[in-house]
């Protein structure tokens, strides 16, 4: 009984990592990805709908990549 209630804590521990991580590289994504749009020389220095879209669709897939990234070393 102890056994299960110390593992559902370390369980719980690893969930709240993962989602903060995740939270930390949607965010980096999304704003590494609008600077990109807002500064790279060349490109109309105009956040429209696509670059919103576009970032938003990279901070997505940033934090899929985080999220199975950590569970893959979480479960070696």
């Amino acid at each position: 009984m102890v056994e299960q209630h110390h593992g559902s804590e370390l369980d719980q521990a690893g969930q709240t990592r993962r989602r903060r991580a995740g939270i930390a590289a949607f965010m980096t994504g999304l704003l590494v990805t609008l600077a990109f749009f807002a500064f790279f020389p060349g490109l109309p220095h105009v956040i429209d709908a696509g670059a919103i879209v576009v970032s938003l669709v990279v901070g997505a897939v940033s934090q899929w990549a985080c999220r199975a990234w950590m569970s893959r070393t979480a479960s070696r």
